[in-house]
C-alpha cells in the first residue's frame, strides 16, 4: 500500500443508510482519476456514526466491487472486542490492512496501556493475515499515540504493525516515526505532504480532500522524485479551500457537484449539510 489513498465518504440516503451505488461509482472514479488505493470507512467515511451493520455492508460492497489490494478499511472502535470482531471481518473479505483508531474513551491512557491494547488485538488475531495500520487523530481521540509506542509495537510484531495514517497535521512527528522504525509505511492526511515525501521517506498520502484533488495528486506523486512546482502549488491552493471545520460536508458537496447527484449532500449527525449558497462559493473558490 503506498501512494495517493483517497478517504472516501459514504453516501447515505433519508434512513441513515448507505447507498451502494453512489458508493461503488465514486471509489472507480477515484481510482480511475489518480488515486492508488482508497480508505473505505475512516473519519471521513463517518464510521464511527454508523452501526456495526452498516458498516460490515459497506465493508462487503467495497470488497466485491473493488481491487482487494487497493483497500484499507477502518476498523478502530472504543471497545476491544468490537474491534476484533470488526478486523476479523475485514479480514474474511479479503482486506490486507485495517486502519485502527487507539481506544479512545477513557482518558488518560498509559504508554503501556496503548502496547497492551494494540497486542491484544494482535493475539487475537492470531494468524490472520491482515496487517494493522494505526490511526493518530488527536484532534478526534483526544490522545495521541507516541512514536515510542509505535516503534516498540512494530518490534513486537513486525508483520501486524506496519504503518500509520497520521492526522494531527504534525509532519516532524511524522518524520519521526520513519527515523525510529523506516520500515513502517507513514501516510500524512494531507496531499501538500506527497512534494517532500521522496525526502521525508513517506509512502504517500491519506486524505479526505483527494476525493477532489484526485488527478492533481497523482500528478505530483509519479513525479515525486522532481515534483512539479506548479502542481505543488495549485494542490496546496484546493487543500486549503476544501480543508476546514466542515470538511465532510465540503467533500460531499463536490462529490455531488461532479456526480450531479444531490444525494451526496447528506451528512449524519451531528455533522450538517452545506447549505447550498456555501456549496456554490466552495465549488467557485476550487475553480478560481
Amino acid at each position: 500500500m503506498q501512494g495517493v489513498i483517497a478517504a472516501v465518504p459514504t453516501p447515505i440516503d433519508a434512513d441513515r443508510a448507505p447507498i451502494k451505488s453512489l458508493f461503488i461509482e465514486h471509489c472507480q472514479w477515484a481510482l480511475a482519476n489518480g488515486c492508488d488505493g482508497l480508505n473505505i470507512l475512516g473519519s471521513t467515511g463517518e464510521a464511527n456514526s454508523l452501526d456495526a451493520e452498516s458498516r460490515r455492508a459497506v465493508m462487503a460492497w467495497a470488497a466485491e466491487a473493488l481491487p482487494k489490494d487497493q483497500l484499507m478499511v477502518g476498523s478502530g472502535m472504543p471497545a476491544l472486542q468490537d474491534t476484533i470482531a470488526m478486523t476479523a471481518h475485514a479480514d474474511d473479505l479479503g482486506y490486507s490492512v485495517a486502519l485502527v483508531l487507539p481506544p479512545y474513551y477513557y482518558k488518560p491512557v498509559s504508554e503501556a496501556g496503548l502496547i497492551d491494547w494494540y497486542m491484544a488485538l494482535h493475539e487475537a488475531l492470531g494468524n490472520r493475515a491482515i496487517q494493522v495500520y494505526f490511526y493518530n487523530f488527536p484532534q478526534m481521540t483526544g490522545l495521541g499515540i507516541p512514536v515510542k509506542v509505535i516503534a516498540e509495537l512494530a518490534q513486537l510484531a513486525p508483520a501486524r504493525f506496519t504503518g500509520i495514517k497520521d492526522s494531527s497535521g504534525d509532519l516532524d512527528f511524522c518524520r519521526s516515526i520513519v527515523a525510529a522504525n523506516p520500515a513502517l509505511r507513514v501516510f500524512p492526511s494531507s496531499e501538500t505532504a506527497l512534494e517532500s515525501a521522496q525526502d521525508d521517506g513517506f509512502a504517500g498520502c491519506i486524505s479526505a480532500s483527494v476525493n477532489i484533488t484526485a488527478p492533481l495528486a497523482g500528478q505530483i506523486w509519479a513525479q515525486r522524485t522532481a515534483p512539479p512546482a506548479d502542481a505543488c502549488t495549485e494542490i496546496a491552493r484546493q487543500r486549503a479551500v476544501i480543508a476546514g471545520p466542515t470538511l465532510i460536508a465540503n467533500v460531499k458537496s463536490l462529490v455531488a457537484d461532479r456526480t450531479q447527484d444531490s444525494r451526496w449532500r447528506a451528512v449524519l449527525p451531528p455533522f450538517r449539510i452545506l447549505p447550498e449558497t456555501q456549496g456554490q462559493d466552495l465549488k467557485s473558490a476550487l475553480e478560481a
